[in-house]
């Protein structure tokens, strides 16, 4: 499984179309506020300079940037930056772009606002709906939690993974569509924390396997408990190194 916010980004430039370039460049623009909103984009002709794009392509970029509610055209006016309520914080280029423009406290605690309003049920639904295999595969994958040489990075990887084997296993697509938001805050909770040797995360196996134990015993009330305590727990971790910044 490739993620888009752990990736370390190497591939850039020639790697990427045109249009994903252009798309990229002015997204982080708007997002960090180069661009503010309601301000007005650059027109045609300064932005087919500055990308060295054709205009088939600066005008399907627009249209990309508008479908995430990033902007939207107004005739004889220009393309202007929308409020930020009308952004799609569901899809994973924009949260990319927050992250990449850098989040703050509440950013990430409104993610963990969003995660437990739909993941512990995910984790009930699993209870009652997962075959054998899937729970075999979420007792391996919270045992691997448990490996001495994680690093943040990786720790982070191995915790996606579980979370999205817990949406994959609800069999509820909407909650597969919700991946995104599942990978920003682990993300932000394990950038903004040092390596699991030092602050706690050492008994990240025991808590995702208490929820496997859960599911596997058909409980969905205690699933769905576990899965609150795992999220908690990792909110606890943002507030806990935000404080720590704020008293350096």
């Amino acid at each position: 499984m490739r993620s888009r916010l752990l990736e370390t980004r190497k591939t850039e430039g020639k790697s990427r179309t045109s249009h994903a370039q252009v798309v990229d460049d002015l997204g982080k623009a708007i997002v960090s506020g180069a661009f503010p909103i309601g301000s007005i984009l650059p027109g045609d002709s300064d932005l087919l300079q500055r990308f060295k794009v054709s205009r088939t392509v600066l005008r399907e970029s627009m249209k990309t940037l508008a479908a995430k509610g990033l902007v939207v055209p107004r005739a004889r006016v220009g393309t202007r930056v929308t409020e930020k309520i009308h952004w799609n914080m569901f899809d994973s280029a924009v949260l990319t772009w927050h992250f990449e423009s850098g989040v703050n406290e509440e950013f990430l605690l409104h993610l963990y606002d969003i995660r437990l309003a739909f993941e512990p049920f995910a984790a009930s639904l699993v209870a009652e709906r997962a075959s054998s295999e899937e729970i075999e595969l979420l007792r391996r994958l919270a045992m691997s939690m448990a490996a001495p040489e994680h690093t943040s990075d990786s720790l982070a990887f191995a915790d996606l993974h579980f979370h999205l084997a817990i949406t994959e296993a609800s069999h509820n697509p909407f909650m597969r569509s919700l991946g995104g938001l599942i990978e920003a805050a682990l993300v932000g909770m394990f950038r903004m924390s040092a390596p699991p040797s030092s602050n706690g995360f050492s008994n990240i196996a025991d808590t995702h396997m208490a929820i496997v134990d859960a599911i596997a015993a058909h409980d969905g009330l205690a699933a769905h408990k576990a899965m609150e305590f795992v999220i908690f727990d990792g909110r606890q971790h943002v507030q806990e190194a935000f404080a720590a910044l704020a008293d350096a």
